[in-house]
């Protein structure tokens, strides 16, 4: 069964084709990162523009090097929620006109199911192994959510953050301290010769497994301003090795946050096993910490497959057609969509 899978929530024009929810054949990304570091950040309005440009050329790439015609696809799943408006019309719309003029099923798929399904594209069934319920923490730039696993389509929202995603929190904290776009990745190079010699919280909030990292990032702000990181020094060259230790302790913060936090939701909520998915995953601090302190087994896709991309999309997408769950061609995007929890 082969599955194209279309993802534009964000600043990736993505496309790629699966087969039986678990084969990549293709796994075609645009990346719009140069264009967005100019500006520290997503420019919604650019990201839509780009993935006009990239999306058709990109889908046509992701079939090529898959040796298929669109004729050979079985179904064509699109990410229509959560994301930027104007980034995910784009998608949804050549989707549903791939759909209509092919009579090829449409399937609107949320972009954490995705996240949450990158998995089985590393040849895990995790119903399988480790057995639900399942913990997953899903971290990327626009969420930090907890979600128990408990079946395949049936999912509850356990944590989530109040302010700041953590993928947000290192875009601003790589802004203050000079180290550019996007924040996770340049963190985590600095951060290795960092020492942890600068004090920073560890927010938590009590009989929650909510996050907060707002007042981390304020923390990290001020201690800049005090260590006079910030605003950078016009007459002089930046410490880099202060710099570097500023990185290690922001980022030992939130991966410490995190992990407490689901392994507190694992023995709540005596779960099998916990589940990392979205761009923050690919951090190899909070791999590493996640899998020294835990004592069930971590589920983790290649850090490849943890940034957003085509091939999660059509792995989820395939577990909804094999359900035999298909969308109309009225299928809208929903910037703000959640998933169906369970109550």
């Amino acid at each position: 069964m082969l599955i194209l899978g279309i993802e534009t929530s964000c600043d990736e024009t993505a496309a790629a084709v699966v087969e039986n929810g678990n084969h990549i054949l293709s796994n075609v990304i645009a990346s719009q990162v140069e264009l967005h570091a100019r500006y520290g950040g997503i420019v919604p309005e650019i990201a839509s523009r780009q993935h006009l440009l990239s999306i058709e050329s990109t889908i046509t790439e992701s079939l090529r090097t898959a040796n298929l015609s669109i004729q050979d696809l079985d179904g064509i799943a699109v990410t229509h929620g959560p994301g930027l408006a104007g980034a995910l019309i784009v998608g949804v719309n050549f989707a549903k006109s791939l759909a209509y003029a092919t009579n090829i099923p449409l399937l609107g798929i949320n972009h954490l199911e995705g996240h949450i399904y990158a998995i089985e594209l590393e040849g895990f069934n995790p119903e399988d192994n480790p057995g639900f319920p399942i913990v997953s923490l899903i971290a990327s730039g626009g969420h930090t959510e907890l979600i128990l696993f408990k079946g395949h389509g049936s999912y509850e929202l356990i944590g989530r953050t109040r302010d700041d995603a953590a993928g947000e929190a290192f875009d601003k904290a790589a802004r203050v301290l000079g180290l550019g776009f996007p924040g996770g990745p340049a963190i985590q190079r600095v951060a290795k010769k960092g020492l942890l010699e600068i004090l920073l919280p560890r927010p938590t909030i009590k009989n929650s497994l909510d996050f907060s990292f707002s007042g981390l990032k304020t923390a990290l702000l001020r201690k800049a301003q005090e260590l006079k990181v910030y605003p950078p020094p016009i007459e002089k060259t930046l410490d880099k090795e202060l710099i570097a230790n500023i990185a290690a302790e922001f980022q030992d913060s939130i991966v410490e946050v995190m992990v407490n936090r689901t392994l507190e939701a694992i023995e709540l909520y005596k779960a099998k096993g916990i589940l990392l998915g979205g761009g923050v995953a690919a951090n190899s601090q909070l791999r590493d910490e996640m899998i020294k302190k835990s004592q069930v087994p971590v589920l983790m896709p290649n850090p490849k497959l943890c940034t957003d991309n085509g091939a999660m999309i059509a792995a989820a997408g395939y577990r909804r057609l094999i359900q035999g769950e298909f969308s109309s061609l009225n299928l809208d995007v929903i910037p703000n969509l959640q998933l169906s929890y369970d109550n």
